[in-house]
């Protein structure tokens, strides 16, 4: 197929319009339409239907956009791969992982990665979903399970716990909790067990809630957990590293924690040479490493 009319569809697919595409593309509406009308008479199919508000795809124009869709991504892949330079770090980055690591531990370092390399981009993607690697949905993860795809790179930072904390002044106000049973006279800040999370976490709040608990304040990533904390709203189930940005903050019930979680950076074998991703995970390798040592003193 001729790749300067697959490149014209794949405009008009995205715009769900002709002149849209043109404008993208700087072709005037009615070379657009040409292209597309010559490229449907060469598959013998019909790719779009055609209404007064736009176009639409039709099943067989579906087909051929997720095949387009895969080549732009392949082709934005090897274009950042050729920029990247040998003696400068430049252009995006897409990092995905949690809202609360993303949050809570890897936007507060950000500047130190951005102070070596201010000429880096990066689009930080803070979802529970898994993305897509290999599709380049993104470049980097770092998530809190060995990730499952194939052809990816992967590398374990640190393995983390969950872990009850409450500010002193809550704590001040409503006593210290001395065993288990103790927490049917606090409030519990967590994520609702049906709510994607770390597998220990939600065993962790499972297992918390079975001492009548009597009142619970549920948030959907650990970022809203440390706030309700924080704001003296009861006692929160977070992860074990906000403890050095929050130092302030008292574990209770020491002896109650979650098991281990582990952490992984992973990026496409496809990236292997990419400067950008080289001195993400080499920026995150050393926060870590720095954190270990400051958790030893």
């Amino acid at each position: 197929m001729d790749w300067d009319k697959l490149r014209i569809f794949h405009a008009v697919a995205e715009k769900g319009s002709l002149t849209h595409a043109g404008d993208v593309l700087h072709l005037s509406q009615s070379a657009v339409s040409r292209q597309i009308r010559a490229l449907e008479e060469s598959l013998n199919v019909t790719l779009f239907h055609r209404h007064a508000r736009g176009l639409i795809l039709t099943e067989q124009g579906e087909l051929l956009f997720d095949a387009t869709q895969a080549m732009v991504k392949r082709l934005d892949a090897t274009a950042a791969r050729i920029r990247d330079s040998e003696d400068e770090v430049f252009g995006e980055l897409k990092v995905t992982t949690t809202t609360g690591f993303g949050t809570l531990w890897l936007a507060p370092r950000l500047a130190r990665l951005y102070e070596n390399y201010p000429s880096l981009k990066i689009d930080l993607m803070l979802e529970e979903r898994v993305l897509d690697l290999p599709m380049r949905e993104a470049d980097v993860a770092i998530r809190m399970k060995e990730p499952s795809q194939a052809d990816l790179i992967r590398k374990r930072l640190m393995n983390i716990k969950m872990r009850l904390y409450a500010s002193p002044e809550y704590l001040a106000a409503h006593g210290t909790p001395q065993q288990m049973e103790d927490m049917s006279q606090h409030r519990l800040i967590c994520q609702h067990p049906g709510t994607a999370q770390v597998a220990a976490g939600a065993l962790l709040v499972a297992e918390l809630m079975t001492h009548d608990v009597p009142s619970t304040l549920h948030v959907n990533n650990y970022f809203g957990v440390l706030q309700g904390v924080l704001n003296h709203l009861g006692i929160g189930v977070l992860p074990d590293y906000i403890t050095e940005d929050f130092p302030h903050l008292v574990r209770v019930l020491p002896e109650i924690e979650s098991g281990e979680v582990p952490v992984f950076l992973a990026y496409p074998e496809e990236l292997r040479h990419s400067k950008r991703v080289a001195v993400f995970r080499d920026f995150v390798l050393d926060e870590i490493m720095a954190y270990r040592k400051r958790q030893q003193l």
